[in-house]
């Protein structure tokens, strides 16, 4: 991994430095955790936080994203979302090695840290196996996103800052919440094959690295017309989200729903499978039905039960961020 120095900007009333200290790159800094007191109102990061609130709150409420966070996620759906991804990064990922001497581009420049094509060829050969470059396409609204990228990255690669801020930062927050949903839900491999995308092995401390991410932005020499087209476009990149997200939405309604319980462990294997109550109840034979998943099953379906779980998902889209960051 490159020896990326370790920096932390701060202020000196007009400007902004680089101040090389005697830690490790994502070692904690003093206060760790607490509200940046150097922040000012016109710093990069809290123009984009500000100014995309409201399209941040369309991302999250979004109904696939909802249906994610709560697990309802059918695993074709999920495989076209990876796509999705995959074409995605690829153009990002091409336009920022093409402009990684740019001046805004350069100290924001992470490709090993961050870049995730490579993790995304290996989940799609996961999901589809060899030869799944012959049997993927990118889809419109996914389409639509890749040119503005490559527009942007040809013409105005500055902008290239709010994509990149956009993305990564949100896979290094909310996204890491998808993992272990994606995980949970599509009951895949604990070596973690098919979510390969979300594992960043050379970011040993996220929340560091984010902030190392955001001191970089805010040193980055802008003036205020540049800054300003960066956070409309930060606002941009949320709404090509967005649309992927509805693209995806209308796809997985067209996706029939596995049947109840396919797939899952109701039976242990050992002994008569007839002696298990939760086998007696579907087959209709009289018993009580003390199986834990069928239990688990009655218990969920409690309107208390509902109720609570709702509020959980409820809470967990508030802190996505980007993806929901």
């Amino acid at each position: 991994m490159p020896d990326y120095r370790p920096v932390r900007a701060i202020s000196t009333g007009m400007e902004k430095v680089d101040k090389v200290e005697g830690r490790g790159l994502y070692e904690a800094a003093p206060g760790q955790g607490e509200e940046n007191p150097h922040l000012v109102p016109t710093d990069l990061s809290e123009l984009l936080k500000e100014g995309t609130k409201e399209s941040h709150e369309k991302a999250e409420n979004n109904k696939f994203v909802k249906d994610f966070l709560k697990g309802h996620i059918k695993p074709e759906l999920f495989k076209l979302a990876t796509v999705a991804l995959y074409y995605t990064y690829s153009a990002l990922e091409e336009e920022l090695d093409r402009n990684k001497e740019n001046a805004a581009i350069a100290p924001l420049y992470f490709p090993q840290e961050l870049h995730r094509t490579e993790a995304l060829k290996k989940d799609l050969s996961y999901f589809y196996g060899d030869g799944w470059e012959d049997l993927i396409q990118c889809s419109k609204a996914t389409q639509a996103y890749v040119e503005r990228i490559h527009h942007l990255g040809h013409h105005r690669p500055e902008l290239l800052v709010a994509h990149a801020y956009t993305r990564y930062m949100g896979d290094l927050s909310g996204g890491q919440i998808l993992r272990k949903v994606a995980q949970r839900a599509l009951r895949l491999p604990s070596t973690e094959e098919g979510i390969q995308f979300y594992v960043f092995d050379n970011v040993t401390n996220f929340q560091q690295f984010k902030q190392l991410y955001r001191a970089r932005l805010n040193a980055l020499d802008l003036d205020p017309e540049t800054k300003e087209s960066i956070v409309e476009e930060a606002n941009v990149a949320f709404q090509f989200n967005v649309q992927v997200f509805e693209e995806l939405d209308k796809l997985g309604a067209s996706i029939p729903d596995e049947a109840q319980g396919a797939g899952l462990p109701l039976h242990d294997g050992k002994g008569d499978i007839r002696k298990c109550p939760y086998y007696a109840a579907k087959q209709g034979i009289a018993g009580p039905s003390g199986c834990p998943y069928h239990a688990a099953l009655a218990l969920v379906r409690r309107p208390e039960v509902k109720a609570l779980l709702a509020a959980c998902a409820a809470a967990l889209a508030a802190s996505l961020a980007w993806y929901l960051m």
